[in-house]
Formats: C-alpha cells, structure tokens, sequence
C-alpha cells in the first residue's frame, strides 16, 4: 500500500513538531521553508527538505507539491504569505490544505478560500494535530479546559459489534462515552447494552491523557 505523503510549509516550532511527528508515525514527509538555516537544522528528520518559496506557483509545481495527499500550510507571523500559499494549493489540485491561523480572523479568511482545515496551534499543538491528520477515525474535539476534551470518533472495524460493556471505555482508558450518533438518531448516555457498529460516531469525554490513550489502542488494533 502507498505510505501517504505529506508536505509541511513553514518549518518554525509548530511546523517543525508537525513534521517530526507525522515522521514517527511512518509517513514521507516534505519540509518546505525559504529559511536555509531551518531547512538544514531539520533535513535529516524528514524525508526530503528545501528551500523554496511558497508562493512561486512554478517553484511548488517543480516540487511535484499536486501529488501529496496532503499539505499543511504552517507558516507563522506573515499572513499574507499564509494567505497566498494556501490559495495556490487549492489553485494546483492539492488534495487536502490544512492551515494554520495566528487569530480568528485569519482563520476566517482560509475559512472563506476553502481551506479543508484551519489550526490554531495554541489549541491544537502539533503532535495533537498529526494524530488527527492520519487517523480517519478521530473527526472533531473541543478541549474543555487545559486537561479534558470532548472529542467525536467514528466506529472503526476492531470495534464493530462490540457492546459498551464489552469495550469497558470507562475503567480500561478513564473516559466515557456519552453519546452515539447511529443512522437511525443519537442516543444520548448510551447504556453498557448498547452496541457499536461500524461508521458509529462516538461522542467522547475524559482527560486529554486518557482520550489519547483510547485513541492510541483504536489506532494499534486497526493497524
């Protein structure tokens, strides 16, 4: 099977930790930034790393950059660069533009270009964001407070029929499943007799460590 492909623009703190990250999990990840110091500082850590300006649509179309499944536009204080690059990614084809937004208001703006995901580091710090670009299981989270989140996960294929408490979310990993979103409705506080099926969307609350450690053996299983 292909290892999917992932090329990260703008490698500062959140973009290098993105990189490094999606590396560890076993993906090919290109590096892209016009600063030659931080490209070399991170050259052996990911697959392949340039200097290139990311706004040069020839530059990005000599880079293959249509290919990747998915770019993610990490650039930091320069919005309009943020702004144009992530333009010309949707404008080459790009399967998946992920970007990164310093204020609200420049999340509105690559809301309004249609970016398919906008991050605020601050919230979503970069290994957080990684898990999620890779597991197709993990849809949406809100964190609550520093320490708990709310988080919406499909039901994959290793839990497929399994009753609530079969699974046993609450004593093996310390977070609770408070909702189920079926085809036929949503249940709400779901009881131990209630089953998952595939494509199930669960409805997910406990402390950040543990949510990751749910997700961490949801991912083991799959794999």
């Amino acid at each position: 099977m292909k290892t999917q492909q992932f090329a990260v623009i703008g490698l500062g703190r959140f973009g290098s930790s993105l990189a490094q990250e999606l590396m560890e999990l076993g993906y090919e990840v290109l590096g892209i930034d016009k600063n030659e110091e931080v490209v070399e500082d991170i050259s052996e850590l990911v697959t392949h790393a340039v200097v290139a300006d990311s706004t040069d649509e020839e530059v990005l179309r000599s880079l293959g950059i249509r290919n990747f499944d998915c770019c993610i536009v990490a650039i930091g204080a320069d919005i309009q660069t943020s702004i144009l690059t992530a333009i010309l990614l949707k404008e080459l084809g790009v399967k998946t533009v992920v970007a990164k937004a310093i204020s609200v208001l420049h999340g509105r703006a690559l809301d309004k270009l249609g970016i398919d995901r906008v991050v605020y580091p601050e919230r979503d710090m970069g290994i957080r964001v990684a898990h999620q670009l890779v597991t197709p299981n993990l849809l949406d989270y809100i964190e609550l407070s520093d320490d708990y989140s709310i988080v919406e996960m499909k039901v994959p294929a290793c839990l497929h029929n399994k009753t609530l408490s079969t699974l046993n979310a609450r004593v093996r990993f310390g977070c609770s499943i408070v909702a189920l979103q079926k085809e036929a409705g949503v249940i709400i506080a779901p009881t131990a007799l209630d089953s998952l099926q595939m494509g199930d969307i669960m409805v997910i609350i406990g402390m950040n460590d543990d949510i990751d450690r749910f997700e961490e053996e949801v991912i083991s299983q799959e794999s």
